[in-house]
C-alpha cells in the first residue's frame, strides 16, 4: 500500500486542481457574461430612454411655455395623450431650467404643474447642456423592476429652455438579456467542459492505466508471473531481513531448496501447458504450508522453489518440515485425464553453517539439493561443509572433461580378447581414459557419469569411434575392435552416420568393428533404436550385448534383436569363489541359451587360473580379463602379442605364459 499511496495522492491532487480550474473557469465565464450583458443592457436601455426623450422634445412645440408653468397646448396634450401607452415608455416629465418638474405624463394620468418637484439630475442636465442617462431598479410596488431614465436638455437658440425626462421599462428586455446571458454562459460552460473534460478524461484514464501498469511492474519486480509467489529479488530481501532481525535472538534461518524430479518428462509428455499447471499447483500447495506469517515461499524459476523458515533453533525443526513438504507435494495432480504424481528433492541449509548472507544460504541449499539428486532424487539432504569441497572437485573434474573433449586429450586403452577354442587373440576392446591434471588417469566410473550429465557423451563416442577404427587399421586383418555405445549416443539419432563416418575416414572394414550396447538401451522398446541397430548390423558391423546378467536381464531382448554376441558381466567371475556352483550353473545356462540362438558368448573379468580352468567347462567362445592382459595404450601392444598363437598346453600353464607376454608388452 505504501508503494501506491504517493501515486494515488498525486492523482487526487490532479483531479482537485482540474475541478478548481473548471470552477474558476465557470465562475469567470458567468461573471464575464453577466458584466457584459449588464453593460449591453444598460447601453441599450440608456439609448432607448435618450431616443424617447429626444422624440418628446421634438414633438412638443411649447416646451418652453410648459417649462415656464403654462398649460400645454391642445396639440401637445394630444401628443402626450397618444404616447402614454407607447412602447416601453411609462412616464414623461418636463422640467424647467432650475430642475423643477412642470408636467408629468404617466400611463394613467397627466399630472398638473403644481406637482412640481426638484430633480438634481434634471438641474445638472440643464446647467451642463448634456444628457444624463441612468438605469436603476425600483423598489417592489414602485413601478417596473428595472427601468432607464434619460434627462435630455431641450435647446433653443443655443440655450436650454427645458429638460425632458423619459422613463423606459426595461424589465422584459432585461429578462431577455439575462436569458441570453444564461444560455451563453451554459454554452460556454459546455464548450469549456468539452474542451477541458475530454482531455481531462483522457488524462485521468491514462493516469489510471499508468498507475495500474506501474503496480503491475512493481508486482512483477518482486513476484513470479506464473505462480504469483515471491521471486529471487524479493527472496533475497526477505532472507536478509530475517537474518538481521534474528541476529541477537539465538534463533536462525533455514532455506529449503525444492526441485521437482523429472520435470522435463512432464513437459515432454503433457506439453508446456501441463508443466505450467503442475508448477501452479506446486506453488499453491507450498503457499498452503505457510502457517506461520514469518515464513515465506518463492519460485526461483523453472521447477525450483524455495521455502524460508525463520525463528527456528536447528535441524530438529527443519527436517520434519522438509519431509512434510515432500509429503504434501507428492499428492497426485489431475490434468486433462492424466494423473501426475510428483516427487521432489529438497536441499536444506541453516545459518550460520550454510552461510550468513542470502547468496551463501541459497548456494549451500543448492549444493545439498545437488547432493540429493546425485543420490537418486526424491529425498531430503542437509548441507554440510564437505559438500562444498565435493563441488569444487566436481567443477575441476568437469573442466578437465570439457577441455579433454575440446582439445582431443582423451586416451584409448585396449584390452585383449581371446578365443577359447584356439587360444588365439581375436581382438581388443577400446576403453576410453581421461588423463587428470597431474597426469594420472581418472577412473571411467568417475568421469563417464559427468560426461553424461553435461551431455557430451556423443562427442566422446564420436572421438572413440574415430580413434579406435584408425588404430585397428594398423593391426592384422583378423583382429576386431569393440567400442561401447551408450543410450545417450542413440538419443541424437545420428549414431548410424557417426559410425559410417568413422569407418569411411579410417578405411576399416565394417566386419572388424563391434559395437557394444547395454540392456538399458532397449528398456523403452523404442522402434527407432531397433531400426538403427538393424541398419548398423546391415552394414556388416557386429552388435554385442554388454554386461549381460546385470540390470533387468530380460530374455526378451535376445529375440527382439538378433545380437551377434553377448558378454557375461564381470560380476559373475568376481563372485566365482564366493558363489561357486551357482555361478557356474548360471553361466553355463546363459551359454547354452546363446548357442540355441546362434550367438557367441564372451566371459569378462577372468583374473585367476581357477577361473581359466572353468572356461573349458563352459564352452565359452571368448574370454577377457586381467589374467590375459590389462588395458594398455595402442603403442604398448607388442607385435608378438598380436600374432602369437597360444601353445596347446594345460590351461594352468598355457595362459599365464601369454598373459606374461601381454604384460611385458
Amino acid at each position: 500500500m505504501s508503494l501506491r499511496a504517493p501515486k494515488d495522492i498525486s492523482l487526487r491532487q490532479g483531479i482537485a486542481v482540474l475541478v478548481a480550474v473548471l470552477a474558476v473557469l465557470a465562475g469567470g465565464t458567468w461573471l464575464a457574461v453577466t458584466v457584459t450583458t449588464k453593460q449591453l443592457m444598460n447601453s441599450e436601455a440608456m439609448s432607448t430612454a435618450r431616443d424617447w426623450a429626444h422624440y418628446l422634445a421634438k414633438n412638443v412645440s411649447d416646451l418652453e411655455n410648459i417649462a415656464s408653468g403654462e398649460q400645454p397646448s391642445a396639440a401637445s396634450m394630444a401628443f402626450l395623450q397618444g404616447t402614454r401607452h407607447a412602447g416601453q415608455v411609462f412616464r414623461y416629465v418636463i422640467y424647467n431650467r432650475e430642475g423643477y418638474s412642470q408636467l408629468i405624463s404617466e400611463r394613467d394620468r397627466i399630472a398638473p404643474v403644481d406637482l412640481s418637484e426638484f430633480n438634481a439630475d434634471a438641474a445638472l442636465a440643464a446647467s451642463s447642456g448634456q444628457s444624463i442617462v441612468n438605469v436603476q431598479e425600483a423598489q417592489p410596488g414602485e413601478g417596473p423592476a428595472i427601468f432607464a431614465r434619460a434627462y435630455v436638455p431641450a435647446m433653443t437658440h443655443d440655450h436650454v429652455v427645458a429638460v425632458v425626462a423619459a422613463y423606459v421599462d426595461e424589465t422584459e428586455q432585461s429578462a431577455v438579456y439575462r436569458k441570453n446571458a444564461l444560455l451563453s454562459a451554459i454554452t460556454i460552460w459546455i464548450l469549456a467542459g468539452l474542451s477541458f473534460g475530454i482531455p481531462a478524461i483522457a488524462w485521468y484514464r491514462r493516469t489510471k492505466e499508468k498507475q495500474q501498469a506501474d503496480r503491475r511492474i512493481q508486482f512483477l519486480a518482486h513476484h513470479d508471473v506464473l505462480t504469483g509467489l515471491a521471486n529471487r529479488a524479493q527472496l533475497a530481501e526477505r532472507i536478509e531481513s530475517a537474518l538481521t532481525t534474528l541476529q541477537d535472538t539465538g534463533r536462525t534461518v533455514a532455506v529449503h531448496f525444492i526441485d521437482i524430479d523429472h520435470f522435463k518428462e512432464v513437459n515432454d509428455t503433457l506439453g508446456h501447458d501441463g508443466g505450467d499447471y503442475l508448477l501452479r499447483c506446486i506453488g499453491q500447495r507450498l503457499r498452503g504450508l505457510m502457517i506461520r506469517s514469518e515464513d515465506f515461499v518463492a519460485r526461483l524459476g523453472g521447477d525450483e522453489f524455495v521455502i524460508v523458515q525463520t525463528g527456528i533453533f536447528g535441524p530438529d525443526q527443519t527436517e520434519p518440515f522438509a519431509h512434510r513438504i515432500a509429503s504434501v507435494l507428492a499428492a497426485p495432480i489431475s490434468f486433462k485425464n492424466h494423473e501426475i504424481t510428483p516427487s521432489v528433492t529438497i536441499g536444506v541449509a541453516i545459518a550460520p553453517i550454510g552461510g550468513m548472507t542470502p547468496d551463501q544460504l541459497l548456494k549451500s541449499a543448492d549444493l545439498a539439493l545437488y547432493n540429493g539428486k546425485s543420490a537418486g532424487r526424491n529425498c531430503v539432504r542437509n548441507f554440510t561443509p564437505e559438500m562444498e569441497e565435493a563441488l569444487k572437485t566436481r567443477i575441476v573434474l568437469e573442466k578437465t572433461v570439457r577441455d579433454a573433449i575440446g582439445n582431443g586429450n582423451l586416451a584409448l586403452h585396449y584390452q585383449p580378447i581371446y578365443k577359447v577354442s584356439t587360444k588365439q587373440l581375436v581382438g581388443f576392446e577400446a576403453l576410453v581414459r581421461l588423463p587428470g591434471p597431474n597426469g594420472t588417469l581418472i577412473s571411467p566410473t568417475v568421469f563417464i557419469p559427468i560426461t553424461e550429465e553435461i551431455h557430451l557423451t556423443d562427442k566422446v563416442s564420436e572421438w572413440v569411434l574415430q580413434e579406435a577404427c584408425k588404430t585397428a587399421t594398423t593391426w592384422p586383418d583378423h583382429l576386431t575392435v569393440a567400442v561401447n555405445l551408450s543410450p545417450a549416443d542413440f538419443a541424437t539419432r545420428a549414431v548410424v552416420d557417426t559410425v559410417s563416418d568413422a569407418l569411411t575416414k579410417s578405411g576399416l572394414e565394417p566386419h572388424r568393428l563391434e559395437l557394444e550396447i547395454t540392456e538399458t538401451l532397449l528398456l523403452g522398446n523404442n522402434e527407432q533404436i531397433l531400426d538403427e541397430l538393424k541398419d548398423l548390423k546391415a552394414m556388416g558391423i557386429a552388435i554385442v550385448m554388454d554386461d549381460f546378467g546385470t540390470g533387468y536381464s530380460s530374455l526378451s531382448y535376445l529375440w527382439k534383436f538378433p545380437f551377434d554376441r553377448i558378454k557375461i558381466d564381470r560380476s559373475f567371475m568376481e563372485n566365482f569363489k564366493k558363489a561357486g556352483g551357482d555361478v557356474k550353473t548360471v553361466v553355463k545356462a546363459v551359454i547354452a541359451l546363446a548357442r540355441e540362438m546362434r550367438m557367441r558368448v564372451t566371459i569378462e573379468g577372468v583374473e585367476n587360473a581357477s577361473q581359466v580352468d572353468f572356461l573349458y567347462e563352459t564352452d565359452a567362445d571368448q574370454v577377457q580379463g586381467f589374467y590375459f592382459g590389462k588395458p594398455v595404450p595402442a603403442a604398448r601392444i607388442a607385435t608378438d602379442v598380436l600374432t602369437r598363437k597360444i601353445s596347446p598346453k594345460s590351461p594352468r600353464t598355457a595362459y599365464p605364459k601369454v598373459a606374461a607376454v601381454a604384460a611385458q608388452a
